[in-house]
Order: C-alpha cells, then sequence, then structure tokens
C-alpha cells in the first residue's frame, strides 16, 4: 500500500525485485553460458556482489517511489 492506495496484485513498479533482475540480466546480456549449471553459478555471483553495494540496493527501492520508515508498533 502507498500512500493509502492499494497497490495492484501485481504491481512491478513498486518492486525493487524487479530492478535487481534486471540489473543482473544486463550484467549477463553479452555472455554465451554453455550450461544451466554455468548461469545459475553466474547469477548467484552477481547477486552476492550486490550485497556489498548497497548504495546500488537503495537505488532499486528509490527507483519505487516508495518510501521506507519504521514500522509502526502495534
Amino acid at each position: 500500500m502507498a500512500d493509502g492506495v492499494p497497490a495492484a496484485a501485481y504491481s512491478p513498479d513498486l518492486n525493487p525485485v524487479e530492478g535487481v533482475w534486471a540489473h543482473v540480466k544486463r550484467s549477463l546480456a553479452n555472455l554465451a553460458v554453455i550450461s544451466l549449471d554455468r548461469l545459475e553459478i553466474l547469477v548467484r555471483n552477481r547477486l552476492k556482489r550486490l550485497r556489498y553495494r548497497p548504495h546500488t540496493l537503495d537505488g532499486f527501492i528509490a527507483g519505487t517511489g516508495l518510501i521506507l520508515g519504521n514500522p509502526a508498533s502495534p
């Protein structure tokens, strides 16, 4: 829910994971992969590298236009 308006069941523009996958796919775009096992290794490697780039991850969240705050206490 953004600004009190319920989101659609699937809202890729509000999902920061879409940005992560787009980033990973771009990084693999020009590679020729011989096997699915090798592709899995490359994808895992790209995802691990993102763990050490917090500003990039913050950018994926900022790209949604959503604002993160502290969760409200019940």
